[in-house]
């Protein structure tokens, strides 16, 4: 008989598989939920409202990659006492480096900057010269070969009487006085005019671009020495340890940007000779973390876009894929607040919880609407279409959430707590994805199916 009835087109009555005590239960939660579909859409709308203000409004971050690993691991430990003894090797640094177009310029750019910084003890735990500073300013000599030593001892020494007028009197009037220790220089023999022609050429450059307005900068040193400056007298560098904010996505922006801040402030710009940028760990990393909310917005409504048109080509129904993916909405809103719950802050490895419940939540919604449409062609009703889909899926699909949970839960027993906290909460949000399946889903699905009755009736 069934055979014949094949035959002639007609199809066969549905059947529910045999199923045990998880199956009869999926069904029986598919069906509670169908029935009081309205009071579940409810339920679902207010759980994921709560969720998502709590998510909001206790998101944290922990931007501290050193908190990754547990600390009570024993070279973490030793670790800790090694930075204790040597807090100078601490590598969380900004490196502040100042190129000027004079060494007279650099080591002044210098010392303003350091001392703005370090009256800001709330920014900066520490703020030091390594190349330059009072050390260097008396034993600075010390470190250059014997032959230059000997050079710039020298040309102060000749230098003497005119550095003396200067000191006295550093004006203009004083530097016309100061030349007359030219002539008597020559009348005692001290030495020649040819002695004085490159100095005499370099400031009277200097002050023809002063008389006609031109920006110019102008080396004692280089006059004094008789050489132009090499590249390490006209850089210096700072060495800033911050406070960080690793709550922030970005944890050295604020002092980074503080420093920047007080360049311009004091007038150490490009345009006035000195140059003045960032390195070290704490801008490289920070530099990093800007690129995750570089294009933020854009990525994120281009993979929606994207994961609404695989839903589209796998169900072939508008109605359905709003369904799906309101379902995993709501389940990404409980999952965010679960997860702040458990673990207080996340990490940068254990947000991806997100990407990853998006893309099994969808798959978990896929499956039993697939189902539920394969049922819906051969049963007209709808309510027993719904009940047979929930019968051949729902061991199916209860294995499959249990399994995926099982692999995230086992990255629990890792001292690597970035990715132990991920697998805490992206198994967490399996279990999530998978009663959301089987109740909001349906309960919408039952909600839309009414409203197209109603509507094919009007």
């Amino acid at each position: 008989m069934d055979a014949q009835l094949h035959s002639a087109g007609k199809p066969r009555p549905a059947q529910p598989p045999p199923i045990g005590l998880i199956g009869r239960a999926i069904v029986g939660i598919v069906a509670f939920c169908s029935r009081f579909a309205w009071l579940v859409v409810a339920i679902a709308v207010l759980l994921a409202g709560a969720s998502g203000y709590y998510a909001a409004t206790h998101f944290a971050i922990n931007a501290n990659t050193n908190s990754y690993l547990s600390p009570k691991l024993p070279w973490r430990q030793r670790l800790a006492e090694l930075d204790k003894a040597f807090p100078q090797r601490n590598e969380d640094q900004i490196i502040v480096v100042i190129d000027a177009a004079t060494p007279e310029l650099a080591e002044s750019a210098t010392a303003q900057l350091a001392a703005k910084l370090a009256a800001r003890p709330d920014l900066f735990r520490s703020v030091e010269r390594p190349d330059s500073g009072p050390y260097f300013e008396q034993n600075g000599l010390l470190f250059q070969p014997v032959a230059e030593v000997q050079r710039t001892v020298g040309g102060l020494l000749k230098a003497e009487p005119f550095l003396a007028t200067l000191a006295s009197d550093p004006t203009l009037r004083g530097v016309a006085y100061a030349f007359s220790y030219i002539t008597r220089g020559v009348r005692s023999k001290a030495g020649t005019f040819d002695d004085f022609d490159r100095p005499m050429v370099s400031i009277s450059t200097a002050l023809d671009d002063v008389l006609a307005g031109r920006k110019t900068f102008f080396s004692w040193t280089a006059l004094f020495t008789g050489q132009p400056p090499v590249q390490r007298e006209l850089r210096h560098f700072l060495s800033v340890k911050p406070i960080l904010n690793y709550a922030a996505l970005q944890p050295g922006l604020v002092p980074s940007n503080f420093i920047r801040q007080s360049a311009r402030d004091l007038g150490l710009t490009p345009e006035q000779g000195v140059s003045v940028r960032l390195t070290g760990p704490v801008p490289l990393a920070d530099e990093e973390y800007a690129t995750v909310k570089q294009g933020f917005g854009l990525n994120v409504t281009i993979m929606a876009l994207l994961v609404l048109f695989i839903m589209w080509r796998a169900l072939k129904s508008m109605r359905i894929v709003v369904a799906v993916a309101l379902g995993v909405i709501v389940g990404l809103c409980v999952t965010a607040a679960l997860g702040l719950i458990m673990v207080k802050a996340l990490n940068l490895i254990s947000v991806a919880f997100a990407v990853l419940f998006v893309g099994i939540g969808v798959d978990f919604g896929i499956q039993f609407s697939v189902r539920y449409r394969a049922e819906r062609h051969d049963e007209p009703d709808f309510h027993k279409a719904l009940h047979m889909a929930a019968a051949k899926v729902g061991r199916p699909l209860a294995l499959a959430a249990a399994a995926t949970t099982c692999g995230f839960y086992s990255f629990l027993p890792t001292d690597y707590r970035g990715v132990s906290e991920l697998g805490q909460i992206a198994g967490t949000g399996m279990i999530v994805a998978f009663f959301t399946a089987i109740t909001v889903l349906p309960a919408l699905l039952t909600v839309s199916a009414a409203r197209r009755a109603r509507a094919d009736r009007l």
